[in-house]
């Protein structure tokens, strides 16, 4: 069941099989975290947006168009989750968590402050200067570099998911590149 494609496990889902669903969310959930952590810029985000997604896929599954790429429909919902996600983000001045005697609660109540290897990595002077970089794209060139490097999508899926020509999305790709060497050599 495991080696089931799948086009072959939604089929098995919508049967009752609930244990397709599982494999299912196994098989991408490392690569929609990613996809999910690259857009959002912070694991708890992506955590929650990783979440809200496969929540749509379950909800929606019944009405998935099996003639059409389950991989660029889930990358599709993760997209739009993740948009979604960011622009009901509001930011919350860090004062706010402050009691009457100006004791900060979560300052004081915050779990081990090691880094984890994931982050020192992501700390370093490179990695640091581009996410900034990538960051700093507008979200269609953010999310053509995105799928195309984190999503292993090729241009044409891309296309599909964003329901434009291949060719746009090429274009988008390399003004993107050329938008991130503009930004990263010349600060």
């Amino acid at each position: 069941m495991l080696n089931s494609s799948d086009e072959q496990l939604i089929a098995k889902y919508l049967l009752g099989d609930e244990k397709s669903l599982e494999i299912l969310i196994k098989r991408y959930l490392k690569s929609i975290y990613g996809f999910a952590c690259r857009y959002a810029g912070n694991a708890q985000d992506a955590e929650d947006i990783t979440q809200e997604v496969f929540i749509k896929i379950w909800r929606n599954l019944k009405k998935f168009d099996q003639q059409k790429s389950f991989k660029t429909w889930i990358f599709s919902i993760a997209k739009n989750t993740s948009i979604d996600w960011l622009k009901k983000k509001k930011a919350m001045p860090f004062s706010n968590f402050e009691n009457k005697k100006g004791e900060n609660l979560i300052a004081n109540t915050l779990a081990d402050s090691a880094l984890l290897p994931d982050k020192i990595f992501e700390l370093s002077d490179a990695a640091r200067m581009l996410n900034a970089a990538v960051g700093q794209l507008a979200p269609k060139y953010r999310a053509v570099l995105l799928f195309y490097y984190n999503g292993c999508f090729n241009f044409r899926e891309i296309a599909e998911t964003f329901g434009e020509s291949v060719n746009t999305v090429k274009s988008r790709h390399r003004r993107a590149l050329l938008l991130l060497k503009k930004l990263v050599v010349e600060p």
